[in-house]
């Protein structure tokens, strides 16, 4: 059987005039004189446009692909017998007792509400109109947001010194939307890629906006290729080329500009360079951040060869950073080659049980591990409980990308068909906010006035993770771990023989042997 859907997918607006050979994608009967809905005819004419997902700014796209095993081939053991954190007492030991709050940092001075956070809402159309949502939506559920690679290389409106940037309409207001509702708990993480390096990025934010958690980036699970966007505009594509961006196809050639012109031609691609990991500068690299400011110090790291995943656990336990995301393939995007997202790197599940078997050999050594956090794919609480036992005691967050934004997205779309409404009654519009979301009248309680100025997006968002609270709150009561530190890889079972095998979870004919004998006697 193929795991893979080649050749058509909802992601590049394609599809086959009948069924395709499973291979290669291609209709099984292939006719002269076919108008081409699939993503060779339309490569036919649209070429190197097609291989991302569209319509660019408006969408985020996941993987399709079909992993052989993936987070639904575990289930969560339940049992009926004690509470791990609480009197096991009926009356004490309830599912709403149960602390669903986490610890990041090197000291664990980072406290979050929820073991989530989002994934990095950087420089696609999609990412900036809604990061207001997604930022304000962060802060009051106690959780982080992280403010992605690029942000001031492509405001249209940033100020430059001598090649550095010295001023970011975009990127203050990014991090203002945060602080404007940030009560204490949960943070603002910024991440730089080569360019925002090159740009004086992380000085900027760490110095002049003071930003306390700065994010290094080796790259994420959906492409192992530096960040990319689309470019409606000529004039945007050369003002892009001249902050040193590669931007594809060159706009200063004469011959692209009257394909452009012509219409043959109907956008341009940004794209940044690949970082090049090195044991030494990466170590300089956080002495630096440290230097200039920054309290805490994170990387993000992609869907790698397992060598590169050691390099990221072993550099990041000796330079004692305070948080190393994840992120594995099958995860999602604001923008990647579509083929890419599906076809190349290492799935969540492999990489987290990779990262468990080096954490572990560090560990036996007496070395520092640093909170883990994992991402690529997971979007509801069962993830969430799977993911933190299957890399425990080391995995203390889960990074969620599109599941967040979709929230928000939800949120923000039926506020305003809200606000239309209740305004063309006459009627104020936080009014019908109370009606329309369940967590209304609670976030009314808490901000007073206050609650309407919050975006109807970031209401949805809180409504989200308040969801899944609730749903990781009872299936932690049903394990019998009243707090995130309790769960363990015994709380899994594994499927199939071969989750066993990847994971080393107990199959599930085999789990609690012993323990049985002993029982039966």
């Amino acid at each position: 059987m193929s795991f893979s859907k080649p050749n058509r997918s909802a992601a590049t607006l394609t599809t086959t005039r009948v069924d395709p050979a499973p291979g290669s994608g291609i209709c099984v009967t292939c006719v002269d004189g076919c108008e081409g809905p699939c993503e060779i005819g339309r490569s036919a004419l649209k070429g190197r446009e097609v291989i991302y997902p569209i319509p660019f700014g408006k969408i985020t796209a996941g993987s399709e692909k079909d992993y052989p095993v993936d987070f639904s081939h575990f289930n969560i053991q339940g049992t009926a017998v004690g509470a791990v954190g609480v009197e096991a007492d009926p009356d004490k030991a309830t599912f709403p007792a149960v602390d669903t709050t986490t610890e990041l940092g090197a000291d664990g001075s980072i406290k979050l509400n929820f073991p989530v956070f989002t994934g990095a809402v950087g420089s696609t159309d999609i990412a900036r109109i809604n990061w207001t949502e997604v930022a304000v939506g962060a802060a009051i559920s106690g959780v982080i947001v992280v403010a992605g690679e690029n942000i001031c290389g492509m405001d249209p409106q940033a100020e430059f010194s001598n090649g550095k940037i010295s001023k970011s309409p975009e990127m203050e207001r990014r991090v203002n939307d945060f602080k404007d509702w940030y009560d204490g708990t949960g943070g603002i993480i910024v991440q730089a890629n080569v360019e925002d390096t090159k740009l004086g990025v992380p000085e900027y934010v760490i110095q002049k906006l003071g930003v306390e958690i700065f994010e290094l980036k080796w790259g994420q699970g959906a492409k192992d290729i530096g960040g990319e966007v689309k470019l409606p505009s000529i004039e945007r594509a050369l003002q892009l080329k001249e902050r040193g961006y590669i931007v594809l196809p060159d706009p200063t050639n004469p011959a692209v500009q009257r394909a452009f012109k012509a219409g043959g031609i109907s956008e341009f691609e940004r794209h940044s360079r690949l970082g090049m990991v090195d044991e030494d500068a990466f170590h300089k690299s956080v002495e630096h951040l440290r230097g200039v400011g920054a309290k805490y110090v994170t990387l993000k790291t992609g869907a790698y060869r397992p060598a590169d995943l050691a390099r990221a656990i072993k550099y990041s336990s000796d330079a004692k950073i305070d948080l190393l995301t994840i992120d594995g393939a099958g995860g999602g995007t604001g923008m990647s080659p579509w083929r890419m997202m599906n076809e190349w790197g290492v799935p969540t599940v492999q990489l987290e049980c990779l990262t468990y078997q080096m954490c572990e050999k560090l560990r036996a050594r007496g070395a520092y591990i640093p909170p883990i956090a994992i991402a690529g794919g997971l979007s509801l609480e069962d993830h969430i409980f799977k993911a933190i036992a299957l890399g425990a005691p080391y995995v203390k967050a889960i990074c969620l990308g599109r599941a967040v934004l979709t929230a928000a997205m939800v949120g923000k779309t039926h506020g305003r068909l809200m606000t239309q409404k209740m305004e063309d009654e006459g009627e104020d519009p936080s009014e019908g906010f109370e009606k329309l979301f369940a967590v209304g009248a609670e976030l009314k309680d808490r901000f007073g006035n206050d609650f309407a100025k919050l975006p109807p997006g970031a209401i949805g968002m809180y409504s989200y993770i308040d969801r899944m609270k609730q749903g990781l709150q009872q299936f932690m009561a049903g394990a019998r771990k009243f707090a995130l530190k309790y769960i363990d890889r015994n709380d899994l079972i594994a499927l199939t023989r071969d989750a066993a095998e990847v994971s080393g979870i107990t199959y599930v004919m085999e789990s609690d042997a012993e323990e049985v004998e002993k029982i039966l006697g």
